[in-house]
């Protein structure tokens, strides 16, 4: 159902509805589909699928490789970077568009890791011409004062962006961390995906026993604000979530601080309580309160764990809000 030079946001699941990958699905154009992955490999798994041919269609790797402008300067920069090749101030959410950057082919994207206002840029035959796009986006910086970093993981944890592999992985249903509507995107439990898909069956049963009150599973992915001193970086552990200050019953995923709001937040998971949102997606009761474990280094005292509280996510509004915030899966 996405037209031609759109994307979307989708999610890939085994055959146990756990999240294999995250991806941006890009149709090229009519026949030609990209997947634009997030950290883990699924080449494999999609020739899998297609092991007996059922499908008349081609699976490989290409040779195209992504770099990302985000931040309110986005805009301009790119306008600098491909001049009028494309309408950027009418270009849509994930929407798609030809362009040439440093004199090579890339397909331009609206979108991003970041929540904020933001493109991405997608390069041919990277391997020859890597650097001519390279260099012109740093020529076309210059004005804008770019900085070259690695992913804002402030700035998604910020927008509710979930990381695969650090907030969920095969072993998390869509449900269990906040990507349900990409199961039923009509809410109130209405089907709208008739075609099957692997893992159906399962996440099906699934969406059943919540409507009926039931727990398929035990954790649930939730927003946090937590006290300590200031996290300024990556987290490298799971730190633990208790209920008393003692025994465990959950972690933390992603922490940051929140600079704007001047707390630290978090995504993490605790005991699911059966709570389900307005559009009966599966949520954390905003307002319960937790003990973090946090490092020396960030805890107020050594060995004393921290306040914490459930609260909504996204922590802040995103330039564009993306499906899970409209659908009020999180409401």
């Amino acid at each position: 159902k996405i037209s031609p030079m759109r994307a979307r946001y989708v999610i890939l699941c085994n055959q146990y509805g756990g999240v294999l990958n995250d991806p941006i699905l890009l149709r090229i154009s009519k026949d030609e589909f990209w997947f634009s992955l997030s950290d883990s490999d699924i080449g494999l798994y999609l020739q899998g699928v297609n092991h007996d041919n059922r499908f008349d269609v081609t699976i490989d790797e290409i040779d195209v490789s992504p770099v990302q402008i985000q931040g309110p300067k986005s805009l301009g920069l790119m306008k600098d970077l491909i001049g009028d090749q494309v309408d950027l101030d009418n270009m849509p959410f994930y929407g798609l568009a030809a362009a040439k950057v440093g004199g090579r082919d890339c397909i331009i994207s609206q979108s991003g890791f970041s929540g904020e206002a933001g493109y991405e840029i997608y390069l041919r035959d990277s391997t020859l011409y890597a650097d001519d796009m390279w260099n012109a986006v740093l020529e076309a910086g210059k004005k804008h004062s770019l900085m070259v970093i690695a992913p804002a993981h402030h700035r998604r944890i910020q927008a509710g962006i979930l990381s695969w592999g650090q907030d969920m992985d095969n072993q998390h249903n869509p449900f269990q961390c906040n990507l349900g509507y990409q199961v039923s995107l009509s809410g109130k439990g209405e089907w709208n995906k008739t075609a099957d898909y692997v893992g159906k069956e399962v996440l099906e049963k699934m969406r059943d026993d919540l409507r009926a009150g039931n727990k398929p599973y035990q954790l649930q992915l939730v927003g946090l604000s937590l006290g300590g001193k200031p996290i300024e970086e990556y987290a490298p552990d799971f730190w633990l979530i208790s209920e008393d200050g003692k025994d465990p019953c959950g972690f933390i995923t992603s922490p940051w601080y929140h600079p704007e709001q001047g707390r630290n937040i978090a995504m993490g998971y605790v005991p699911f309580d059966g709570s389900l949102s307005n559009n009966e997606f599966p949520v954390g009761t905003v307002g319960t309160k937790y003990k973090v474990h946090l490092p020396d280094q960030y805890a107020d005292t050594p060995g004393v764990p921290v306040d914490a509280e459930v609260v909504s996510i996204p922590f802040t509004e995103s330039f564009n809000a993306n499906t899970r915030e409209v659908s009020g899966a999180n409401e």
